[in-house]
């Protein structure tokens, strides 16, 4: 599936669901030295980001525990999902579909260019974005 290593697919993102947003931060902010960097509202949910200087781990709390995407992972707080950016999203997503893979999206945020999927033979959630996806800053409106 690889056309090239300079767009060779690299995981980028990780997704913690939690409950609270400012005692987590702090947490990573305190131990590590991790760097906030941009908070979003995406649909029915809130992500802080911060990074280590490479990788974006997103915090993420969802507005119901009823949420499409924030169920999709179990009802308590948890490694949510991982991400992959990848450079042509039709072309993965029509991979993953031809694998085996359940592959969904956010139906309360369609505009989010993401798309989440199940492995089959289990493992959690993952979901491919484009190339800089998860490190946009918090400027972007979605």
């Amino acid at each position: 599936m690889v056309e090239d290593q300079k767009a060779k697919p690299r995981i980028s993102h990780i997704a913690l669901k939690v409950e609270d947003l400012e005692a987590t931060a702090k947490f990573y902010i305190e131990v590590f030295g991790f760097e906030e960097f941009a908070r979003h509202r995406d649909g029915d949910h809130v992500s802080l980001h911060m990074t280590d200087g490479n990788l974006d781990l997103a915090l993420v709390k969802y507005d119901t525990e009823d949420s499409f995407i924030g169920s999709a992972a179990g009802p308590e707080p948890c490694i949510h999902h991982f991400g992959i950016d990848v450079p042509n999203i039709p072309s993965y997503k029509k991979s993953l579909e031809d694998h085996g893979a359940e592959v969904f999206n956010d139906p309360t945020n369609p505009k989010v260019p993401v798309w989440k999927f199940r492995v089959p033979g289990g493992g959690g959630i993952c979901e491919i974005g484009p190339f800089k996806w998860h490190q946009r800053d918090g400027d972007d409106e979605i």
